[in-house]
């Protein structure tokens, strides 16, 4: 993919092969972030993280020089990219592998009122059996009464259970059912659909905004937490929160054959919490500090509801200058285990000694006696 098309969709100019590659929910994202990040996509459990897929990157590092970055010229390099590349260079091209798929069974449901309590606690149950070919997201997000808002959202918190799976529609009315057994919904939009259609599932949002977030990769979750989360974040939090949480586990923790350096494979959960920075100006989402301080407060509280399970952080659901927080070494640190942050560091020593590059949050390079 040449850099010319990172913002735009590409499943549905692959459909009438019956081939695609594995986007992310959202068809205005760059695909060279996301899958540097590793991604994580709209079947990542039935196919793995985006940068899985990736089999060569063109780079050009801080000395101006044009590398093929693959896994026979530099495996190093290739293994850090896929997962940790933010800040080694500037990606001009990418190739990587498509795969097998031409439709999906998928959509939301969507719970509100006497619901709230029971849907989340639901999903986190019923995660617990579904098959890889099921990749799913909840997300508990309290709408402002805004007139550009759809009717059925103003004003309302509701709770939205992001269905995408591979398997037949037949299969996979079964498999919802104990979902919609929680009680009337909002809305129920489940249905067959070609995968081109795929971002209808989550509608992420297609203009511009700014806003900040953090998250934690989880080894496990409870309905105790979730309703801690919920309680901190929901229509009495001082401020406007967006609250996810993707389920992962399946093809995500078993790597492919470019073996990146993706952190913490292992977590069953990624929750992420970030909120739109209303006095932001076009300085940035800096320029009012006392905001941006005080939504980090908030997602601070919110995450610690959830610290028994944490494993790190994932890069690509990191939002805002994080790079100048009071703890940005410990986020740093966090979004690998200490092995792969440190060959990280040491590349950007090698690569990147003056730091020209500081898109990472792990992009300050190491003093030159880290090995290597």
């Amino acid at each position: 993919m040449e850099i010319n098309d990172l913002g735009r969709p590409s499943a549905p100019a692959l459909d009438p092969a019956a081939l695609a590659p594995l986007n992310g929910s959202s068809p205005g994202v760059g695909v060279i972030s996301y899958t540097l990040g590793g991604g994580v996509g709209v079947l990542a459990r039935t196919y793995g993280f985006a940068a899985d897929q990736v089999r060569s990157v063109d780079l050009v590092t801080a000395d101006a020089r044009l590398r093929q970055v693959t896994a026979d010229t530099d495996p190093e390099l290739f293994r850090a990219l896929l997962g940790g590349g933010h800040g080694l260079g500037v990606v001009t091209a990418m190739e990587f592998g498509l795969v097998p798929v031409a439709r999906l069974y998928g959509g939301q449901l969507v719970f509100g009122g006497e619901q709230l309590d029971e849907a989340p606690a639901a999903y986190l149950r019923w995660t617990e059996t579904v098959p890889d070919e099921l990749t799913s997201s909840l997300a508990l997000i309290a709408y402002p009464d805004l007139p550009q808002l759809p009717e059925p959202l103003r004003g309302r918190y509701l709770a939205q259970i992001r269905i995408a799976y591979t398997g037949s529609a037949a299969e996979g009315e079964r498999l919802v059912a104990p979902l919609r057994a929680v009680g009337p919904r909002v809305s129920d939009d489940l249905r067959e659909m070609p995968y081109a259609e795929s971002p209808t599932i989550h509608r992420d949002p297609s203009d511009p905004h700014a806003y900040d977030g953090d998250n934690a990769l989880l080894s496990g979750l409870d309905a105790a937490a979730l309703r801690r989360v919920a309680a901190l974040t929901g229509p009495a939090a001082p401020d406007m929160c967006v609250v996810q949480l993707n389920h992962l586990g399946g093809a995500l923790a078993t790597g492919g054959a470019a073996a990146g350096t993706v952190g913490h494979r292992e977590a069953r959960y990624a929750l992420r919490v970030l909120s739109p920075l209303a006095g932001a100006t076009e300085d940035g989402p800096g320029s009012d500090e006392a905001a941006l301080a005080a939504v980090r407060a908030l997602h601070a509280e919110a995450l610690a509801a959830v610290a028994p399970w944490r494993l790190g952080r994932s890069v690509n659901f990191l939002f805002g200058p994080h790079g100048d927080r009071p703890d940005a070494a410990e986020v740093a640190r966090s979004i690998h285990d200490t092995d792969a942050h440190h060959r990280l560091t040491g590349l950007k020593a090698r690569h990147d000694p003056a730091n020209l590059f500081r898109f990472h949050p792990a992009a300050t390079p190491a003093p030159a006696a880290v090995p290597v």
